[in-house]
């Protein structure tokens, strides 16, 4: 069971790096008039103490938005054209998969919730508001593999986020 589990995890990677870089928006439908976005880092009302992660959201939306859209960050929440903001709603840490023989968890799942709201500065309104979910297993016991879980969840947050923001026009 555990070798399976590992060839599944193996399988997720293998395709997750293929595809990554696939494709990439050039921001054609985001409107002519938005030109700058600020992101400002993201709140925790989790009550987990993930603290720590919430600028990896921040730089993690920027970095991607920068490069791959038209819209150019701006730390000015008064000049920038869009605002994004965002919430960490929800944190879990829970058993995934249970041994057989132990009844102890063999995997753990995180689970990551994220509100977030885009204002249109421009014509004062707003464009959406929504939750995004990310989740990622790993070996239970396992520190290094927990914060990778966590860093995993953000990024199929961010890429979510990212695929919403240049295609919600």
């Amino acid at each position: 069971m555990l070798k399976a589990l590992a060839t599944r995890f193996f399988l997720f990677f293998l395709v997750a790096v293929s595809l990554q870089g696939c494709y990439s928006f050039n921001g054609a439908s985001i409107p002519p008039h938005l030109k700058t976005i600020a992101i400002p880092v993201f709140d925790d009302h989790s009550g987990a103490g993930i603290a720590q992660f919430r600028s990896e959201f921040t730089r993690g939306l920027v970095d991607k938005i920068d490069s791959q859209s038209k819209l150019r960050f701006t730390p000015s929440m008064a000049s920038a054209d869009a605002l994004l903001e965002g919430v960490i709603t929800s944190f879990s840490d829970v058993p995934g998969q249970l041994s057989s023989k132990t009844e102890r968890a063999m995997t753990n799942r995180i689970t990551l919730v994220v509100q977030v709201t885009m204002t249109d500065r421009v014509k004062k309104n707003l464009v959406f508001k929504q939750s995004f979910v990310g989740f990622a297993d790993y070996f239970a016991g396992n520190y290094v593999a927990q914060q990778e879980a966590i860093r995993v969840s953000i990024g199929q947050i961010n890429d979510d986020i990212f695929n919403r923001v240049v295609s919600g026009w």
